[in-house]
């Protein structure tokens, strides 16, 4: 089965609502995005100097990657998509929106 990530890039709306912004991805929005089809996985990263790598300025302090694994990765998309019109997938005020998000497929 063809298998891809989601990669978000966000930021939290403020400093003062960091550790909102954090429960939410962590006791939320992750747990109802894998519950959809598709997606198998989440792991959250947070920007950080690695000696020398200190990083583009200004780049957003979070990182999601999504695992997907899909026939047709149209098809976990389009539900995402669903479910956060319909506001069974809740989008937090504690986030800054637009975040930065792309879809990539694994190469083999």
């Amino acid at each position: 089965m063809p298998k891809g990530i989601l990669l978000v890039q966000s930021t939290p709306a403020s400093p003062e609502r960091e550790a909102e912004y954090n429960r939410w991805y962590d006791e939320e929005h992750i747990p109802d995005v894998c519950a959809i089809p598709g997606f198998v996985a989440a792991r959250r990263y947070h920007v950080r100097e690695a000696g020398s790598m200190k990083g583009t300025p200004g780049i957003p302090p979070y990182v999601i990657l999504y695992e997907v694994e899909a026939d047709d990765f149209a098809v976990p998309m389009e539900e995402l998509r669903i479910r956060t019109e319909a506001g069974s997938i809740r989008l937090s005020d504690a986030i800054r929106l637009p975040s930065i998000v792309g879809f990539y497929e694994l190469l083999e």
